[in-house]
């Protein structure tokens, strides 16, 4: 039902502001941080010792070739690196797909089928003969790993709001840095057994380190909720106050939280989520070059045993999740996902720059450190940021879906960037990181720019004609392009 429509020569409206709505709803308070802390409680734990496993079970190949694993299956040339990179092909190609199956399939099922999944693949890895089985295995384990980050990250979207998004995707990354650190150790002491039962040390790292996230699979089916309908320990008045904190934003109908094909179009549409894209290739490039290839970035800074390289990993990774913990609760506070996203791209940058310097190996391991400051803020941001500005299921889960495709695809390019030949110093691969990050901060600061003055705008209460004559409930309905939606900057 249309509503009369203001004076057309002035075009303005009064901007809804849902946070103030939200503020005088009085079962908005004290119930929600209990709320929380049960949602916290029962999902978060969960989530992420199921990307700790995975990230481990991605990652170790890089761990695992300190461990003779290249003599053993006789890799010569590019071929280790054509092995890390070819797991991106498949993971690439199913990311999308696979997100938007999460909801049909019920994240429980589907996410527990992917654990045990790739948790038998990369257990089978040590068991590998030659480069083709090698191949082969890490194909496999690209197509059901590539549903398990993107449907975590949307996953998430199903409890908490959109001012709770960062620290809790935060949380993920924190799982990649403890991956990080604790591949670091395991591969240490599991590189120990080299000899027994026949098999060397980094095939032990493979079968190992697998088992753990089968187990995970079949927990997840069982203690998973599904959505908060499904969420087993929360009360029904508790699942009604859940499902209201979603509907106290802008732009968020019960329409718009069902999957549509014109939401997914409108993602495709949308310049804003590509330049996401393109920035997230920039920053992924970081992760996936620093995760693998630290070890290696180590090794080649002085004289150090396998072990020392292992437990130096350690301290950069912790850095780096602390940082980002930090930030993530200061972004969602400040409800700033930009400002952060440049200024610790801007330290990678630096970090970056320290580590091609013609220094001493106590200032490029310094190096190593400003880079992991920066990696996880710059990366992770970025992904709990898009989300926040699309209130619609459908375009929400397509253009993350479309954002980490894009990112993962750096995945491709860093598998080759830290080629033993280049060694000690490896100036190709940190310039190539150092350019592509400078490359995403600057976009994340167009849109930074561009979220914030387009609030401004909106502010003011201009209305295009295609609006006019639209009634409230079909302004909600555009969602992020409703002249009424007021952007996280």
């Amino acid at each position: 039902m249309a509503i009369d429509t203001p004076n057309m020569s002035e075009s303005k409206i009064k901007i809804q502001d849902a946070d103030a709505v939200a503020a005088t709803d009085p079962t908005f308070g004290g119930d929600e941080k209990k709320l929380l802390r049960k949602l916290d409680l029962h999902i978060i734990p969960l989530v992420m010792l199921l990307y700790t496993f995975s990230f481990l079970d991605r990652v170790n190949i890089g761990n695992a070739r300190l461990y003779n694993m290249e003599n053993d299956l006789r890799l010569v040339g590019n071929q280790f690196q054509v092995a890390v990179s070819i797991f991106f092909v498949t993971y690439l190609l199913f990311e999308i797909p696979s997100n938007l199956v999460l909801k049909p399939l019920t994240p429980s099922r589907y996410i527990a089928f992917i654990a045990v999944g790739w948790g038998i693949i990369a257990t089978c890895t040590g068991f590998v003969h030659s480069y083709g089985a090698l191949i082969a295995v890490r194909l496999i384990l690209g197509v059901v790993e590539a549903g398990l980050f993107p449907g975590l990250n949307v996953y998430l979207t199903f409890f908490y709001t959109k001012q709770e998004l960062a620290l809790r995707v935060g949380y993920l990354f924190v799982s990649a840095a403890i991956a990080g650190g604790l591949g670091g150790l395991l591969a240490y002491g599991i590189g120990q057994m080299a000899g027994v039962a026949g098999y060397s040390g980094w095939r032990w790292i493979f079968i190992i380190e697998g088992l753990p996230s089968i187990v995970l699979g079949v927990v997840a089916f069982f203690l998973l909720p599904n959505d908060i309908d499904h969420a087993y320990f929360l009360t029904p008045e508790e699942k009604k106050f859940a499902t209201a904190r979603h509907l106290r934003h802008y732009g968020v109908t019960e329409s718009g939280q069902k999957f549509s094909k014109n939401d997914m179009l409108a993602a495709f549409r949308d310049w804003k989520i590509w330049m996401f894209c393109v920035g997230q290739f920039g920053v992924d490039t970081l992760l996936y070059g620093y995760s693998t290839f630290l070890p290696t970035i180590i090794r080649g800074l002085g004289e150090w045993s396998t072990a020392e390289i292992q437990l130096l990993t350690i301290p950069c990774y912790f850095v780096g999740a602390m940082t980002y913990m930090g930030i993530a609760v200061l972004s969602d506070r400040m409800q700033m996902r930009g400002m952060f996203s440049v200024i610790f791209g801007v330290i990678s940058v630096v970090g970056y720059g320290v580590l091609l310097s013609d220094s001493s190996a106590g200032v490029h391991y310094f190096g190593c450190f400003l880079v992991a400051t920066g990696l996880y803020v710059t990366v992770g941001l970025p992904l709990a940021w898009l989300p926040s500005n699309t209130p619609r299921y459908g375009k929400r889960t397509t253009g993350n879906g479309m954002q980490l495709t894009s990112g993962n695809a750096a995945g491709i390019m860093s598998s080759f960037m830290y080629p033993s030949t280049d060694g000690p110093r490896y100036i190709v691969g940190n310039a190539v990181s150092l350019s592509l990050v400078a490359m995403s901060a600057c976009l994340f600061g167009f849109l930074w720019f561009w979220f914030a003055r387009e609030n401004r705008r909106r502010d003011e209460g201009h209305l295009k004609p295609i609006h006019e004559s639209l009634s409230e409930e079909e302004l909600a309905e555009l969602g992020d392009d409703s002249p009424r939606y007021k952007y996280t900057i």
